[in-house]
C-alpha cells in the first residue's frame, strides 16, 4: 500500500490579452516535493484560446508552455531555470507575473500517486467538458 503524499498544483493559462483578463486553462504543474516530483502537463484548446483573441499568436504560446515541461523536467533546452532545484523551479513557474502565460494560485492536496493526480486534475480543470449524449 502506498502512502498518502502531500502535493501543491497550480493551474496554467493562457492570457491572450493580459488588459481583459480573460483567460483558457492550458495546463496543470504539480510538486510533490517529498518523493521529488515535478511534472507539468499541457492541453491547449486553440479553438477557445482564439475566440477570446483571433490574432493570438499560436506558435509563440505553443513554445512558452513548452518551456514550462522543459522547466519541469530539468532539459537543457528549458534554460538556467530547468537547472534549479526542484522547488525552485516550482516557485519561479509559479510566481505572479503579468505575461500571456500565468498560472493560479497554488493549492494543495493528497494523493498516492502524483502523475495519476495530475492527470486527474488536468482532466477536472483543462480539457473540454464532455458533452452528454
Amino acid at each position: 500500500m502506498h502512502a498518502h503524499e502531500v502535493y501543491d498544483y497550480a493551474i496554467v493559462r493562457v492570457v491572450p490579452r493580459v488588459e481583459r483578463e480573460e483567460f483558457v486553462n492550458a495546463g496543470v504543474i504539480l510538486s510533490c516535493q517529498r518523493t521529488g516530483h515535478l511534472q507539468a502537463a499541457v492541453a491547449l484548446d486553440e479553438q477557445r484560446l482564439l475566440a477570446l483573441d483571433p490574432n493570438v499568436d499560436l506558435e509563440a504560446v505553443h513554445r512558452h508552455l513548452g518551456s514550462i515541461v522543459a522547466i519541469c523536467e530539468g532539459r537543457a533546452d528549458g534554460g538556467p531555470i530547468a537547472q534549479l532545484p526542484m522547488r525552485a523551479r516550482y516557485h519561479w513557474l509559479t510566481a505572479k507575473r503579468s505575461s500571456i502565460i500565468q498560472t493560479s494560485p497554488s493549492h494543495m492536496g493528497m494523493c498516492t500517486h502524483p502523475g495519476e493526480a495530475l492527470a486527474r486534475i488536468l482532466q477536472r480543470v483543462v480539457l473540454p467538458i464532455p458533452t452528454e449524449t
